[in-house]
């Protein structure tokens, strides 16, 4: 098949060759998939998408009439896609229904260590000779309460480090994962949730009932000084209410490895430019705020299993085979 490569950086395009071995004709650009960018797609027989590329209805029904027959998305979410939208087509979509949970899991595991044992900060002192420990205590992870919001593949392999730490572990998921039982986990309803725990780490998908999941009311609950992670998708946050939660200090730390309009920002170089989103500017001005750019899948483990898997789901459609990783409306 004849494939566009879209949102394409080095470390995408070294696992996707490796794993094509020259079965498809692969064709990477840089640029993001959107209403200016689509009609590079004309003579294509596939598209594959990342994140942050937007596949809206103007947009698919634009890459149907130049011929596009399969949509493969590089990652598990797909609320970037329009599959109202995708049904009123002729293509398919096919999205990698599972890499290494391990991968976020354990970048969301750094992000709350960094900020619990201020070891960012710590960094830069000693890098500039400051080799004061003022401002620098942390706390014991063994004995808190850490509560787990989504116990999917990645939310257990958070809940079984946690574990790991002698953390008190509560859950919170419209289905009980068995294995996190098994792990002496409590499911509880998310308002108890916020209010006993100590550190709040989101592993959901994004649907339209997970957006502004944690917003004023939920944020209002929490624990004075939680520490509260977000691995998973940056609109289960309302960032103007988190933002409001932190200027009040009732919030102890945020680690951030997605934002909620993150599309205009996450997987460019902006170091030059002016960054025009006040509230990004804003957020990342607090103290006890720390922000990675959508980094928490980036292992060789992972990558590897990505873009196994999206070729895989190029060959299956290529042989008219279905697979479990369409997508389905």
């Amino acid at each position: 098949m004849k494939v566009l490569v879209y949102s394409t950086r080095p470390y995408d395009r070294a696992a996707l060759e490796q794993a094509n071995n020259g079965v498809h004709n692969l064709e990477f650009v840089e640029s993001g998939l959107d209403a200016r960018t689509a009609r590079l797609a004309e003579g294509f027989d596939a598209v594959c998408l990342f994140v942050n590329d937007i596949a809206s209805a103007p947009i698919l029904h634009e890459l149907n009439t130049l011929g596009v027959r399969l949509i493969v998305q590089r990652a598990t979410g797909y609320n970037n896609i329009d599959l109202d939208a995708l049904a009123t087509t002729r293509m398919t979509a096919m999205r990698v229904g599972y890499y290494s949970p391990f991968a976020v899991a354990e970048h969301a595991v750094a992000l709350l260590q960094t900020l619990n044992r201020k070891t960012h900060r710590a960094y830069n002192r000693t890098r500039e000779h400051n080799f004061l420990l003022d401002g620098l205590v942390g706390s014991d992870l063994n004995g808190k309460t850490v509560g787990i919001v989504g116990t999917g593949k990645i939310g257990y392999v958070f809940a079984r480090i946690m574990h790991g730490f002698g953390c008190r572990l509560l859950a919170y998921d419209s289905a009980e994962n068995p294995k996190c039982i098994e792990l002496g986990i409590r499911y509880v309803p998310l308002a108890q949730l916020a209010a006993e725990s100590d550190v709040i780490s989101l592993h959901l998908p994004l649907f339209p009932t997970t957006v502004h999941l944690v917003n004023a009311e939920l944020l209002a609950l929490m624990k004075p000084g939680v520490m509260l992670i977000n691995t998973s998708r940056g609109k289960l946050i309302d960032t103007n209410a988190l933002v409001e939660a932190l200027k009040a200090d009732r919030i102890g730390g945020v680690g951030l490895d997605v934002y909620e309009v993150e599309e205009n920002l996450f997987f460019r170089d902006l170091s030059q430019r002016t960054v025009l989103d006040d509230l990004f500017v804003r957020l990342a001005s607090f103290s006890n705020v720390l922000i990675t750019a959508h980094q928490a899948f980036l292992t060789h483990e992972a990558l590897s299993q990505i873009a196994t898997t999206t070729i895989h789901n190029l060959t299956d459609f290529a042989a008219g085979r279905n697979n479990e990783n369409v997508i389905k409306g």
